[in-house]
């Protein structure tokens, strides 16, 4: 699709999620379009069902379809078999990283933090459906330094019924951090604290 098309794109089917993790949803994107999300198995979001904005605020839904046989059941834990709660956290900051690209961010995705989370259920094997609700509470693009930064309120849901909050989740997009090269050693193959400049 045209980079003008995604950016007037409510929603993103699996194929669409699989091209942005490896950089082949957009044929015309700008020269610093670097976002991409996690390629499987950290990509933790099959489809996006809703993207919208209003001023500064906004809001994406994702959805994660449960497979028996999904990575993490198989070690974590053995007999016990649970998605770590980290991986729920993950899919928030994923969402909230693409929501800034869609907004028209340029540059690489870093989460940044996260206020208050809360787990008070679990999503096992035979679960079907994990849904993430979030709730942009402020976007902002910061035109200096071509960066932008979006804070959102979470909600994780499985087969309906929420199990975890997460307050204040917190992504960033840069430009000129990153790590193209790879496995080879450059200028950014080191990581560390992050300076603003």
């Amino acid at each position: 699709m045209t980079y003008e098309e995604f950016l007037a794109r409510p929603h993103l089917t699996k194929d669409e999620i699989l091209a942005m993790s490896y950089g082949r949803l957009i044929e015309d994107a700008p020269k610093d379009f670097k976002t991409r999300l996690p390629a499987p198995p950290m990509l933790m979001v099959d489809r996006v069902v809703e993207m919208s904005e209003n001023g500064r605020r906004g809001r994406i839904v994702g959805e994660k379809d449960i497979r028996l046989d999904e990575w993490f059941f198989q070690c974590h834990f053995t007999a016990d078999p649970v998605q770590p709660g980290c991986l729920g956290v993950d899919a928030v900051w994923q969402l909230i990283g693409l929501y800034c690209c869609w907004r028209g961010a340029l540059g690489t995705g870093r989460a940044l933090g996260s206020g208050e989370i809360e787990f008070f259920g679990q999503i096992r094997p035979h679960d079907k459906l994990v849904r993430y609700e979030i709730d942009i509470i402020r976007y902002q693009a910061l035109p200096k330094s071509g960066s932008a930064i979006a804070i959102g309120d979470a909600r994780v849901l499985v087969d309906g019924e929420e199990i975890y909050t997460i307050k204040r989740a917190k992504v960033g997009a840069f430009l000129d951090i990153d790590y193209s090269d790879y496995p080879y050693p450059s200028e950014r193959s080191k990581g560390g604290r992050m300076e603003p400049e």
